[in-house]
């Protein structure tokens, strides 16, 4: 019999804590809930934690702090829940090693879909190692994340920009998962302090040009007309 992952959530709000772990039981999840950092840690030593949902405020020692100690001792997948407009908290998570971030309030079901998608990509890592060191095949084509090119399928190499690399690392990391221009900027500016200096559609754009077989009518970047884009493929270690 398969167990089913054990979520974590880590936050100050009893009503936050008891809508989302309901949602996510009644959708086959294990859940453990902590009011504080200090609860979590007491939790993180007992249990076997598959993922931690993480506030962002919280008194005394806030989601960032946890987020980066986490980091410190190991891998574990992070989810971060930012409030509304705080760029600089989602960025920061980010840059600190979180796999995903949330704006509250949340919808449940969004959550748990961005649960399942880090869910995937982390399973897919312990089997390839880091990411950054891997191969990652999505249509004909293989990402080399250590030479930062593509390869098509005549094994020629197609060199990328820094932009367009962490674009579609960010894109790998989250198939089929409609992500916003915003989210999109920040996503790639946490993989670099560099900034990102050119708009996100025109980066899309090229990166079209390149593995799309009709740029204009793409099938793996696919437009969410109002809400940014989607990668359609499902990408698979190489």
């Amino acid at each position: 019999m398969t167990t089913q992952p054990h979520i974590l959530i880590v936050d100050d709000s009893r009503e936050i804590r008891d809508v989302i772990s309901r949602y996510l039981r009644a959708n086959g999840y294990r859940v453990s809930v902590a009011e504080n950092a200090p609860a979590a840690r007491r939790i993180l030593k007992t249990n076997g934690i598959d993922l931690a949902v993480l506030d962002v405020m919280m008194p005394g020692e806030d989601g960032l702090a946890l987020c980066r100690g986490l980091r410190a001792e190991g891998s574990l997948p992070v989810i971060m829940l930012t409030a509304r407009g705080e760029d600089v908290d989602r960025i920061v998570g980010l840059e600190m090693g979180a796999d995903d971030y949330l704006t509250k309030p949340c919808n449940p079901r969004e959550l748990l879909a961005r649960i399942a998608a880090v869910l995937r990509r982390s399973k897919g890592a312990s089997r390839t190692g880091e990411l950054g060191a891997s191969r990652m095949r999505f249509g004909k084509w293989v990402l080399d994340m250590g030479q930062r090119e593509l390869v098509g399928e005549n094994g020629v190499a197609l060199p990328l920009s820094s932009g367009e690399f962490r674009l579609l690392v960010v894109f790998l990391e989250r198939p089929r998962m409609a992500l916003s221009r915003e989210q999109l900027l920040d996503l790639t500016r946490g993989r670099s302090l560099e900034p990102f200096d050119r708009s996100i559609d025109s980066a899309i754009s090229r990166l079209r040009r390149k593995i799309e077989d009709d740029a204009r009518a793409p099938r793996i970047i696919k437009t969410v007309y109002g809400g940014g884009y989607i990668f359609a493929a499902e990408p698979v270690a190489a």
